[in-house]
């Protein structure tokens, strides 16, 4: 090839872009653009993931509608705190038997989508549902409210705001830097002290409006009574004594080789046999002899080593044994049956004593509770309740001393009482039935008080021994008829609020998701 030709050749190659000092300078230069993209987009990657970073802080996605009843729509965070606050009421009315719901309440709100409820699916689901149900509620009562002019007035406002008083220090006191933070981080992102106001008062003007509404229901004499009629076998009260005759247990093994305790037809026959001695005996027994009693000596003469044991005030929807035989109409004090358990492994002796139809008028009193001081062992000396009683009387004195008015006793109850049920509303119980306190203080309110009289008397129960100073107010409805209108005040009432949110339509939103996070 010649010097011209190859020259020619060359200056062909630089005009088509095959010299290979220009692919080896295009190479590079290719190399650097790629090099730049690539460093162009991580650059953006890294600015898209700190600006998501910040949008999740901001609490923007928390702010998403969760949930819309008719025109008003709730955020995630909204729909958060009544999540939160069903699963709070549960936990607190369980207490440390929420473990046997399958509710385990170390892992708070934000483990609950793992747990299974009992009552079918998740415990998130449970409480989900709950809270959509008390929204869609409070909206249609608030809606209703408004239209019919009730209003929250300046006093019940207080008294919401009372409950938000102090939770600043609260905050402060469990290691947060605010009461926003703090509701964060117990009822979900988002909650703030604003948030859970404004759902007090909804739900204040809501609760208002319910009690409006169910104020204005009344019932004739003869509507109630057909009622208690038609339930009087629930709520009747009787009064039994009762023993039960076991069945011998035979002992024998599964394929498993496990233990198993069955009761044969012959043992069961030798129970009935033994239970049929007894009402022998009983009916055979000395008429001066009554009850518990007489059914005792029955048991000696069969020659049955046991103790009858009995049961008074015992609400006929709460009866197990020989319900229908004890709340049969010719039923009569003393009456006496033998019948097989409902498990087939013996026979219960049933002894009628009484049946109370609640015809009588339930009462009213206050009371000022003075408790003994309780021993370390959990018992309680006679000295502490000495102590307690004198106590008592030094109250009951400082009464006498004064006006001896009900509002003067009802200022010593909030004064002095150890009674937290009643110790800020003077010490008032109202509408009180039969065998709902304990003996000596029921004692004393079906003992033909009237109005203004006193007295002190002891009570014990599971949590407390000590006096109660008493003032007898006076006497209230027909227990009857309270029971009745209850009944029917619950069922229109539920069917009132059942047609009230039935006119409004709901959906749920995207930021359902974020609901107990």
């Amino acid at each position: 090839m010649s010097a011209s030709t190859e020259k020619k050749n060359r200056q062909a190659a630089r005009e088509a872009g095959t010299d290979k000092k220009m692919l080896a300078a295009q190479e590079e230069a290719s190399k650097k653009a790629q090099s730049k993209r690539r460093w162009t987009l991580g650059t953006i990657g890294v600015v898209l993931l700190i600006a998501l970073i910040i949008f999740l802080d901001s609490g923007i996605l928390y702010k998403t509608t969760a949930y819309t009843v008719g025109d008003r729509s709730y955020s995630a965070s909204e729909l958060s705190y009544h999540y939160a606050t069903q699963y709070y009421s549960t936990a607190n009315q369980y207490g440390s038997y929420a473990s046997l719901l399958g509710l385990d309440t170390s892992t708070g709100i934000r483990g609950l989508g793992k747990q299974t409820s009992p009552y079918g699916g998740t415990w998130k689901e449970q409480f989900l549902t709950a809270a959509e149900n008390e929204l869609l509620q409070v909206k249609a009562l608030c809606d209703y409210a408004k239209a019919n002019g009730i209003e929250l007035t300046e006093d019940e406002i207080a008294e919401v705001d009372a409950n938000f008083e102090n939770l600043e220090s609260m905050a402060k006191l469990q290691g947060y830097a605010s009461a926003d933070k703090m509701l964060a981080a117990n009822y979900g992102q988002g909650v703030t002290v604003e948030m859970a106001r404004s759902a007090a008062i909804d739900a204040a003007l809501a609760n208002k409006a319910s009690t409006e509404k169910q104020n204005s229901l009344e019932y004739s004499s003869d509507e109630l009574e057909a009622k208690y009629e038609e339930n009087k076998d629930s709520w009747d009260t009787f009064g039994y004594a009762y023993y039960f005759v076991e069945a011998e247990k035979t002992t024998t093994q599964d394929a498993d080789g496990n233990d198993t305790q069955t009761v044969t037809p012959e043992a069961l026959d030798a129970a009935k046999a033994k239970a049929d001695a007894i009402v022998a005996a009983y009916n055979k027994a000395d008429d001066k002899l009554e009850g518990e009693e007489k059914l005792n000596a029955a048991l000696t003469e069969a020659g049955i080593d046991g103790a009858a044991q009995s049961a008074s005030s015992v609400s006929g929807s709460s009866i197990t044994t020989a319900a229908d035989w004890l709340k049969d109409a010719s039923r009569k004090a003393g009456d006496i049956t033998a019948e097989v358990n409902s498990g087939e492994t013996g026979y219960n002796v049933v002894v009628f004593l009484s049946r109370d139809d609640n015809h009588y008028n339930t009462v009213s009193v206050r009371h000022i509770l003075i408790k003994a001081e309780k021993s370390a062992d959990g018992t309680y000396t006679d000295e502490a309740k000495a102590a307690a009683k004198a106590r008592a009387e030094e109250i009951l004195a400082e009464f006498n001393s004064g006006d001896k008015t009900e509002d003067s006793f009802a200022e010593l109850a909030n004064k002095y009482s150890e009674d937290e049920g009643s110790n800020t509303n003077g010490g008032l119980y109202e509408n009180i039935a039969k065998g709902q306190m304990v003996q000596e203080f029921n004692d004393f309110c079906f003992a033909d008080h009237k109005a203004g009289d006193t007295g002190i008397v002891y009570g014990e129960s599971s949590s407390y021994a000590g006096y109660h100073v008493m003032y007898f107010v006076g006497e209230g409805e027909q227990y009857s008829d309270y029971l009745a209108k209850n009944s029917l005040l619950t069922t229109d009432m539920n069917a009132w609020l059942e047609e009230l949110t039935s006119a409004y339509e709901t959906s749920v939103g995207s930021g359902i998701s974020f609901v107990g996070k």
